[in-house]
């Protein structure tokens, strides 16, 4: 009796923790979209920046005053050879999908954004000379054609943030695949990251933001209508992207990586949904279908993925950063990377 318990509570909090995890990513795309496009703040660098200062306080507070979550000690070598070059990575990462918000639907970016999982086995094959299984192969066609079949039949086609969101891709498997390599040996959980990772992403964005936009935004505060509704809105959007990478904390240690990956898929369908409903963008039933050939090779993927790293489990090595470009081969990892 008490294992069912058990069982059922293990259940209910895996979907509580996914319907939170769901509120909170599908809640901060819908916000940096209405900023850009109802507040007329069209500034992704100073959004991005924001974003970086309320995660940085938010971890701060969390790991040092709350003491909700350990601090996970890195040497200060290591934060200047390993934790820098990721938060670089990280910051263009994030700046690009902000940037691809500005000029394009959210059901666009969020097709695109799927793209990752070909551009890292891409990348991996090129640069890292890694070789793969002919499933994982086979898995990225549908991901390939939908994205193809979407961006043919996207009715709101802008060339600068598609090319944004496809270089976010990059970007977002450039950081994948650091990850996995420099920081091997740490065991860092999402909210470590953003401790380390966001104070030096602010620093990186700072002065390109206040060079590239502080006159825009120096002008939009003097035209801006409602000034005080519209900051709640904007700094909002900065706590509550914090607070996404608290759930994701919470989800990973709640679901199998099966789940994880199924779940993920779903969050964009969910995202595609929500901002049709709010922002009415239109989609043609060829672009609906390429999207869900899309999410339903990634979810392949993902599962491909999960069974080759059973078979193949990784073996353990001791915490350095790698010399050369052969010894960044990153490891399997059964978790998709939605870290930060």
């Amino acid at each position: 009796m008490e294992e069912i318990r058990l069982c059922q509570w293990s259940v209910i909090r895996s979907i509580l923790a996914i319907i939170q995890w769901w509120a909170f990513n599908v809640t901060v795309i819908i916000m940096n979209k209405w900023i850009f496009q109802k507040l007329d703040f069209k500034f992704p660098l100073s959004v991005s920046c924001i974003h970086f200062i309320c995660s940085a306080i938010g971890a701060y507070l969390v790991i040092k005053v709350l003491k909700l979550k350990p601090l996970i000690v890195v040497d200060p070598e290591d934060r200047w050879r390993r934790i820098f070059p990721m938060s670089f990575v990280f910051c263009i990462n994030i700046v690009l999908g902000n940037v691809s918000l500005r000029y394009i639907p959210v059901s666009f970016m969020q097709t695109i954004k799927s793209f990752t999982p070909a551009t890292t086995v891409a990348l991996q094959w090129l640069v890292w000379k890694k070789h793969f299984d002919w499933r994982i192969w086979a898995s990225l066609v549908p991901i390939v054609g939908g994205i193809l079949l979407t961006s043919i039949t996207e009715l709101s086609f802008n060339v600068f943030g598609f090319c944004a969101a496809l270089f976010g891709c990059l970007a977002t498997s450039t950081k994948t695949i650091l990850a996995e390599s420099l920081l091997h040996g740490y065991k860092f959980d999402s909210i470590n990251t953003v401790y380390y990772m966001a104070p030096f992403a602010t620093m990186i964005l700072a002065v390109p933001a206040i060079l590239l936009e502080g006159t825009g935004v120096i002008d939009w505060f003097q035209t801006h209508t409602s000034i005080l509704p519209s900051l709640i809105i904007i700094f909002g959007s900065g706590v509550l992207a914090f607070c996404l990478n608290f759930s994701i904390f919470y989800v990973i240690h709640s679901t199998t990586a099966v789940t994880f990956n199924v779940a993920g898929n779903l969050k964009v369908a969910v995202a595609v949904t929500f901002s049709w409903m709010i922002f009415r963008n239109p989609i043609s039933a060829l672009n609906a279908v390429g999207c869900a050939v899309t999410l339903v090779g990634c979810t392949f993927y993902g599962y491909v993925r999960h069974l080759l790293s059973q078979q193949a489990p990784a073996t353990p090595r001791t915490p350095r950063t790698p010399r050369n470009l052969k010894e960044l081969l990153p490891l399997v990892s059964d978790k998709l990377d939605e870290k930060v």
